[in-house]
């Protein structure tokens, strides 16, 4: 299963381009097209600093020039560090992400996207699993984990001329345009998997997928996928549908304009994961609603809901809520609520998280946040845990 996989900054950068998102390709707020993009979007920031541009000048103005000629590249490094007071477990956690990621503009219509990154632990225990080290049904760190070197994405874009359609196919990442909205990124915004891709979907890990979307008309859109269930991105294979054990999704949406995809925007996913045949995941399937929609360019209430059939996934029944905020120099802050039940496990957990993202400069973004997890379901004999976080983000 999959636990890893951008606020505003994320979902607005793809305004950036100027023309609209799925003519750009699926990739949502978490994805390697959000994240080349330094704004929000809306306005024109004014950063409180320049850093670290105002450091390597050189090599921003060299990156500039290969930008110009169709080829777009970042390296980032981020780190997560949280605390909680459960009375099981290390009760601490810490781990980075460092990532080289870009795209090349090919032709007019097809284009290459990549992304190599290695997670690492600073702590017995990373932040993915520092919920579910203290009882918490919960994973209160995605994507901060210690799976080492990953090749997350290699793959081809081509579009249509008329932007009516996208088609991708190599080595993807699902949850990069899987059941998306505005608040979805574990690298920008929320922390917890309750609030990023929908818990209640047994979302395969980085592999070999092919994907499209088209335009129903004006306002309607449909995204699809099939992908490798059994994906393994530390060590890709392209022998991979040999043995038919596939993840399958659909999803069906509205939109207030495809320019405001990712801000406005209500969709229903459906989505199939085979058994593996060795007995280790059995099959899986599901549904989940999305309901998220920009207020004044300035506020984003949501409402998020999910069941699944199966064992693979996190939950069988989850509901959040919540609103994000965007604010001044790009900076961003969002409040969720979370209630949901598991497969085998008896009672309710409810989740509450909330942060603050200060950026910095369009290099640097500084996050913390809280958690609070009511009724533990590994954890009975503990009412309530507390986590408390700190995220930094620089680009290169």
């Amino acid at each position: 299963m999959k636990f890893g996989h951008s606020f505003f900054i994320g979902c607005a950068a793809l305004l950036c381009l100027g023309t609209s998102t799925m003519a750009q390709g699926l990739g949502g707020p978490s994805s390697v097209q959000a994240d080349l993009e330094p704004g929000d979007g809306l306005t024109d920031p004014q950063f409180r600093s320049d850093f670290p541009r105002n450091i390597a000048p050189r090599w921003f103005a060299w990156k500039d020039g290969l930008a110009e000629k169709g080829f777009r590249f970042n390296l980032d490094y981020l780190a997560l560090g949280q605390s909680t007071n459960t009375d099981l477990g290390t009760g601490e956690a810490a781990s980075g992400i460092a990532r080289f990621y870009g795209s090349w503009q090919a032709t007019e219509r097809g284009s290459l996207t990549f992304k190599l990154e290695n997670r690492h632990a600073y702590t017995d225990v990373a932040p993915q699993f520092l919920g579910l080290d203290g009882g918490a049904l919960a994973i209160t760190g995605t994507a901060f984990n210690d799976n080492g070197t990953m090749l997350t994405n290699l793959f081809w874009t081509q579009r249509a001329e008329d932007e009516s359609w996208t088609l991708q196919f190599g080595q993807l990442d699902v949850t990069d345009f899987l059941d998306p909205y505005g608040a979805i990124s574990p690298y920008t915004s929320f922390q917890n998997l309750s609030f990023n891709t929908n818990p209640t979907i047994n979302a395969p890990n980085p592999g070999l997928a092919i994907a499209g979307g088209v335009k129903l008309g004006s306002n309607f859109y449909a995204v699809g996928s099939i992908a490798d269930a059994n994906a393994d991105p530390t060590s890709p294979d392209v022998d991979v549908f040999s043995d038919g054990n596939l993840f399958k999704s659909v999803e069906v949406g509205y939109t207030s304009g495809f320019d405001r995809i990712y801000f406005d925007n209500v969709h229903v996913t459906l989505w199939h994961a085979d058994a593996a045949d060795d007995g280790s995941r059995a099959e899986d399937k599901g549904a989940s609603f999305s309901a998220a929609w920009f207020v004044d360019n300035k506020w984003m209430p949501f409402v998020r809901a999910g069941v699944s059939e199966g064992t693979a996934a996190l939950y069988n029944k989850s509901l959040s809520a919540g609103i994000a905020y965007y604010g001044r120099n790009t900076d961003g802050a969002g409040l969720g609520l979370n209630w949901a039940e598991s497969n085998g496990i008896d009672g309710q957990q409810f989740t509450a998280e909330a942060f603050y993202r200060f950026s910095i400069s369009p290099g640097l973004q500084i996050t913390p946040s809280i958690q609070y997890i009511a009724n533990p379901l590994l954890n009975p004999s503990q009412d309530n845990i507390v986590l408390l976080g700190l995220r930094t983000r620089i680009v290169f």
